[in-house]
């Protein structure tokens, strides 16, 4: 049994985590950052939940870049070889789910 409090929790650096649980191969992970990640495409699907401030999502469709606002309990999903990178403005403190070991 756990009880996260997301306002507490802060990295040493951009996109560190905290490990919430592994399911069958299925992490849910809570990440702090005030920076940009970098492109990528993750290994699989990939749910991305905005928890604490505001991120700009890029992405590519069929090779053209881009945007989505997310704030607060917005839901960004990432199907399987969807390259996206997420932009936070400020601080922000977002909960992802995906396989283990994903990008």
């Amino acid at each position: 049994m756990k009880v996260i409090r997301k306002k507490e929790f802060t990295a040493q650096h951009a996109w560190g985590a905290l490990d919430i649980a592994n399911m069958n191969g299925i992490t849910t992970r809570l990440h702090w950052t005030n920076e940009p990640y970098k492109w990528h495409i993750n290994d699989g699907e990939e749910v991305f939940v905005v928890l604490d401030g505001s991120v700009e999502m890029r992405y590519k469709e069929q090779g053209q870049e881009k945007s989505a606002q997310l704030n607060v309990g917005d839901i960004f999903y990432a199907s399987m070889g969807t390259e996206h990178v997420a932009h936070p403005q400020g601080e922000a403190r977002i909960l992802v789910v995906e396989s283990e070991g994903s990008v």
